[in-house]
């Protein structure tokens, strides 16, 4: 029994602690959710969460997900009166209430509202929570409970009874997604931020202005043409409305607020970020007299008209936003200027307080005063990112400002590629668990320099509020596809949420924090089974496959006679095989349109030269193949997660090698070379033959595996 509990409990992130009893909690068809009338309209001050009601309809919804039951009842709002007790229900219940008796503090002593106990016995599973949000979290244990016992070969999953307790070990526990330099549409995001929640993030940091850098552009007279978003869209009357340079690159207030909303509903709040003084090129292009001569990404702080301007965005934009904190940005500005800059943050603190009733954040940099007695307001968050010409943030913490790790050795990704590779593809597991002090140990938020202890503080410190990972786009939309940016954030999000959870053994943490083994061992399980999301486009027998081998066929068709045909599947992610012979009549491949012969959610590959386009982006990838017209041609489209090619008729050399043709990209990296990178598409597999598609289509078939 103890080594079965063990087994379950080696979840992500690991739980604090659990006493095994000597039977099971069955979760079976008849299974209920019930929440404590009490509480049902109960929230989580501060950050516009849901109520521990909304919490349960979405908890319902992802049980369902997640056993396949979809008859769970859920009772609440004094729609039920009953003794809550083990002994009161014949189904196997899960009650939802709050008032945990244990005093579960962080690390640092303080408070925590997202800690929560759990009690299970055969028939009745307790989770109390500190506030809802703790309860939201205890649903997240539960589900994965679940999920591993069903992947351990229980089915209906069994879960230990017994008791236990858990608790964060940090305040902060966040990502940032560079949305500024790379545009995202709001259901992609949604997704993501669900997924982040199964690992216990609770904060999607989103850097919401920029442009891609390109110093030959920058500094000349051809500034205007480089890449800038800004994603917040005004009304049409607002003053700023004109400060947007792409209409279709940018979020209404109707769609931020269904995003907010859905996240807050899964424990997530959303901090925005809108960076000035510097990073400020599309406010140079909307407004040119602002910025400085010369230097069109940085803004003159030292005119007139350049803080009632940025005042002006706030005030439009603030209302917005339900999180009681903000970013301003407020990194890499020219330390010529410091007393400016710090007379700056310090008076959009000041405004944002009394405007919005927020507090601010800025990232950690170095803009020293001129003057003795200025100094940045130890109201404001600085999140630290850099040594040594960023924030020293242990002498920060002395001075009394409170600190969020985002260190890029330890923190950051970068979309694709990384120039140098100073960045890896995905967080660095071993540099998290084994490589991240001198002597060792892992990672943790305390954690700022792998070689300077130093410069690392203890996990008690009251100053350190928590880590943000941080996810750049360095190189714009033409980089990477939306989902390919989730495969690189994917294990990071687990591994992180892991760390800022529950830390790392040896001092950094708790001493039952997974290990890298067990963390290697569950992810791959949580991963498939995290439910309210399908950013791995995957694939499940609800989708008409069935078991064995047969499960590896999406769809075969030996001949297409009509055009165009719906398949029913939207879109399937790698690895995958799309297989078709075409014979495209003369019209087709002399049309000066483009001739889809496959669309789905997440791609469209078109006939001309073979070209697969993003629809979010609406940016295409040329293979250069032609294909001739009035003769058949067999073509294989073969994708992984990390690149996609194609063969032709089997595409063999007379050496009999095969000669593979990649869908590849070329990136600008920071004006000095152009780096050609492989690109990676989900499959189209919604709709086959359209846009006129005139020839033969035979022999079309998708399997899962590359």
């Amino acid at each position: 029994m103890v080594q079965n509990v063990q087994q379950i409990s080696a979840q992500i992130p690991s739980i604090k602690s659990f006493a095994p009893s000597n039977s099971y909690f069955v979760v079976d068809s008849t299974i209920q959710i019930i929440v404590d009338p009490a509480f049902a309209d109960a929230s989580s001050g501060g950050s516009g969460q849901g109520t521990l009601s909304d919490f349960a309809q979405t908890f319902r919804d992802d049980l369902i997900s997640v056993t396949g039951f979809s008859n769970i009842s859920q009772a609440q709002n004094g729609d039920v009166h009953v003794n809550v007790s083990s002994d009161s229900f014949q189904s196997p219940t899960v009650f939802l209430t709050l008032g945990s008796s244990s005093n579960l503090t962080l690390f640092n002593g303080k408070p925590t509202g997202e800690g929560y106990e759990f009690e299970i016995t055969e028939k009745m599973y307790t989770i109390r929570g500190v506030e809802p949000i703790g309860a939201w979290w205890g649903t997240r244990t539960f589900l994965q409970q679940a999920v591993l016992s069903i992947a351990n070969g229980s089915y209906p999953a069994k879960i230990p009874t017994g008791t236990g307790e858990d608790n964060p070990g940090w305040e902060i526990r966040g990502f940032m997604l560079d949305a500024g330099r790379h545009w995202f549409e709001i259901p992609f995001l949604t997704e993501l931020c669900i997924y982040a929640s199964f690992f216990k993030i609770n904060e999607f940091h989103l850097h919401a202005s920029d442009f891609i850098y390109d110093p030959s552009f920058l500094y000349g007279q051809d500034w205007r043409e480089l890449y800038t978003g800004f994603r917040f869209q005004p009304s049409a009357e607002s003053p700023i409305f004109s400060l947007v340079p792409e209409l279709n690159e940018s979020w209404t207030k109707d769609q931020f607020t269904t995003l907010q909303t859905t996240c807050s509903n899964h424990g997530v709040r959303i901090v925005p970020e809108i960076d000035t003084p510097a990073h400020s090129l599309v406010i140079s292009k909307w407004k040119p007299e602002l910025m400085i001569s010369g230097t069109p990404d940085l803004l003159n702080l030292t005119y007139p008209e350049t803080l009632p301007t940025i005042k002006s965005i706030w005030e439009e934009i603030l209302p917005w936003f339900t999180s009681d904190e903000v970013s301003i940005g407020a990194d890499e500005y020219s330390s010529s200027l410091g007393d400016d800059y710090i007379t700056f943050v310090n008076n959009m603190s000041e405004y944002i307080s009394h405007t919005g009733g927020k507090s601010i954040r800025i990232w950690g940099t170095n803009e020293p005063s001129t003057t003795e007695s200025l100094s940045i307001s130890t109201n404001i968050t600085i999140q630290h990112w850099w040594f040594p010409g960023g924030s020293i943030p242990v002498q920060l913490m002395n001075e009394g400002y409170s600190i969020i790790n985002s260190d890029q050795v330890f923190l950051y990704l970068d979309g694709k590629f990384s120039d140098g590779g100073q960045f890896p593809w995905t967080l660095n597991t071993s540099k998290l668990w084994l490589d991240s002090t001198p002597d060792g140990q892992g990672w943790a938020p305390n954690i700022f320099s792998a070689t300077d202890p130093t410069n690392n503080t203890a996990i008690e410190n009251p100053l350190l509020r928590g880590s943000i990972m941080a996810f750049w786009n360095d190189w714009g939309n033409n980089a990477t596809t939306p989902l390919e940016v989730y495969y690189q954030l994917a294990q990071s999000l687990a591994a992180f949420g892991e760390k800022t959870w529950a830390g790392s053994r040896g001092g950094m943490g708790r001493e039952n924090a997974l290990t890298l083994e067990g963390f290697n061992e569950v992810y791959p399980l949580l991963n498939a089974a995290s439910p309210g999301q399908n950013l791995n486009r995957a694939l499940t027998p609800v989708d008409g496959l069935g078991e064995g081998e047969g499960t590896r066929v999406v769809f075969s068709y030996e001949n297409i006679s009509q055009f165009p045909f719906v398949t029913g599947y939207e879109s399937v992610g790698p690895p995958y095989t799309l297989s078709f012979t075409v014979k495209p009549s003369n019209s087709s491949t002399s049309s000066a349109n483009s001739t889809a012969l496959f669309l789905g959610l997440d791609s469209v590959l078109y006939l001309n030269s073979l070209t697969f386009k993003d629809p979010s982006t609406n940016i295409r990838y040329p293979l250069g193949v032609d294909l001739p017209s009035d003769v058949f041609t067999s073509v294989e489209v073969h994708s992984t997660v990390n690149y996609t090619y194609a063969l032709f008729n089997g595409s063999q050399s007379d050496d009999s090698e095969l000669e593979l043709y990649y869908w590849t990209s070329n990136l600008d990296i920071w004006g000095e070379y152009m780096e050609v990178v492989n690109m990676s598409f989900a499959a189209p597999s919604h709709v086959i033959g359209l846009n006129g598609f005139e020839g033969e289509l035979v022999n079309v078939s998708l399997r899962l595996g590359a």
